[in-house]
């Protein structure tokens, strides 16, 4: 039996398990329609960094922070398989190398389809440009509506989680470390 199907099996189960009727009008479709979401939910998987990054790193000598802020991203909790979602910021220090720019975001996402926790994530995108690029330093910082906290258990609608990884020069350094926070809470444009 193929994935597609066992996940169609499973969403009717869950269906009649919750009473609901799988052959109502409105739910016929259901079972397909979850096993498609899953598939693209958890692509991430089945993805590889270097296919992602595809030779876009280029040689350069410039030495100056690099800034992408406002990434929006969503995943899957994996504690509930409920959604959180939200903005990652990205910033780097060249060492001789650049990469695409739209490679960052790409990279986040292959990260977010599978399921996380916030923490995880963070920490996965970090080390991943740390691996393609060998920069001076990485520093990450996501921001998280969490629909486990929003929904259920503690019903917290504003909540928003933060957190960080910062590698290299980020670290060492809290005068850079301090640029990059104040280049991601500029308002936006």
């Amino acid at each position: 039996m193929e994935i597609n199907e066992k996940l169609e099996k499973l969403t009717h189960q869950l269906l009649l398990e919750i009473g609901e009727d799988p052959n109502r009008e409105g739910l016929k479709q259901t079972p397909a329609r979850v096993s498609k979401a899953w598939k693209y939910f958890s692509k991430g998987y089945n993805q590889d960094l270097k296919k992602i990054v595809n030779n876009a790193i280029f040689k350069e000598s410039s030495k100056d922070m690099v800034v992408v802020r406002d990434v929006e991203f969503f995943s899957l909790c994996e504690h509930h398989l409920l959604p959180f979602f939200g903005k990652a910021h990205v910033g780097y220090i060249p060492d001789g190398q650049i990469i695409g720019l739209s490679k960052i975001p790409r990279i986040i996402d292959m990260f977010s389809r599978r399921l996380q926790v916030q923490e995880r994530l963070t920490n996965q995108i970090a080390e991943a440009i740390h691996t393609v690029l060998n920069p001076v330093g990485v520093a990450i910082v996501m921001e998280g509506r969490h629909m486990c906290m929003q929904m259920r258990g503690v019903e917290k609608q504003n909540s928003l989680a933060t957190t960080s990884t910062m590698l290299g020069k980020f670290r060492e350094s809290v005068r850079t470390r301090n640029e990059f926070m104040s280049l991601i809470n500029r308002c936006s444009t």
